[in-house]
């Protein structure tokens, strides 16, 4: 457990939770909408050390953060954090469940453990999570939003992902029932699906995106973690108070390609006739 941070904002300020913000999207993220006026709750898995800088780049904007680890393979319990966080902080207004693990296997070989794995981080935790976070939403009275961030692959397959692909897809339509469900709240619930990001999830972190070529994404190169916490920040921020139920494509284009297939194409033929 990290020390409590003795700083703090206003008594007014909205607090955003966003899970797996030690680094990539998640960091990019807790810095956004620490820039737009929130308080921060950072969680972490393995990485303490990216924590830290997280909540350092957060408190440099002039906004509080608190640390806690986040273990979503440990459920049901590792779910309590997000009560301890909101409890640390004073309030929940915005939830992103960002932590996700995935594989590169083949169907037949994969094992029982390494299922119940993926699902349980991509699907069964965001979903114990935003159930905490809820709760506190409506006690508050005041509404909020949860932001469930999925991938490309909440629509469509990739070969050798299939628990990945199962928790995505499950994860897009349990943000289609929870934003039916909980609307007469006031909380909106979308998913934000990521293409290919240059994060350390997929290898490149710290990548300049605009010098890496990708011919199979109509934008020509992979996406920049900033990019996606801007859209997570629109659904976070009052500009989307009339948007729920909503998957959010940030991917360059590349769901559009359809069965002219995406990243992996080696060359620009598919732009010619």
């Amino acid at each position: 457990m990290e020390p409590h941070d003795a700083a703090s904002g206003p008594e007014t300020a909205r607090v955003a939770l966003i899970t797996g913000s030690d680094s990539g999207i998640g960091r990019a993220t807790a810095v956004r909408l620490a820039e737009s006026g929130m308080d921060i709750g950072v969680t972490w898995h393995r990485d303490r050390e990216g924590a830290r800088q997280t909540a350092d780049e957060v408190r440099r904007t002039g906004r509080r953060a608190e640390i806690l680890q986040l273990d979503l393979t440990g459920l049901p319990e590792a779910a309590d954090v997000i009560d301890r966080l909101a409890e640390r902080l004073g309030r929940i207004d915005v939830l992103v469940n960002n932590s996700g693990i995935g594989t590169m296997t083949p169907f037949l070989d994969l094992d029982l453990s390494t299922v119940r794995q993926v699902l349980d981080v991509d699907l069964v935790g965001p979903f114990l999570c935003a159930q905490r976070a809820v709760r506190h939403m409506i006690a508050q009275g005041d509404g909020g939003r949860i932001i469930n961030v999925t991938s490309v692959h909440e629509h469509q397959p990739r070969v050798g992902a299939a628990p990945y692909c199962a928790a995505k897809g499950g994860l897009g339509l349990l943000t289609q029932v929870m934003a039916l469900e909980l609307a007469e709240h006031g909380i909106t619930v979308n998913s934000v699906a990521p293409g290919e990001i240059a994060t350390p999830m997929t290898g490149q972190e710290n990548t300049d995106v605009t010098a890496e070529r990708r011919p199979g994404v109509p934008l020509g190169r992979p996406g920049d973690a900033r990019e996606v916490a801007a859209v997570i920040a629109f659904l976070a921020g009052e500009g989307a108070s009339y948007v729920t139920g909503a998957s959010w494509a940030v991917d360059g284009g590349m769901l559009r390609m359809g069965p002219q297939a995406g990243s992996h194409l080696p060359d620009d033929g598919w732009r010619r006739l």
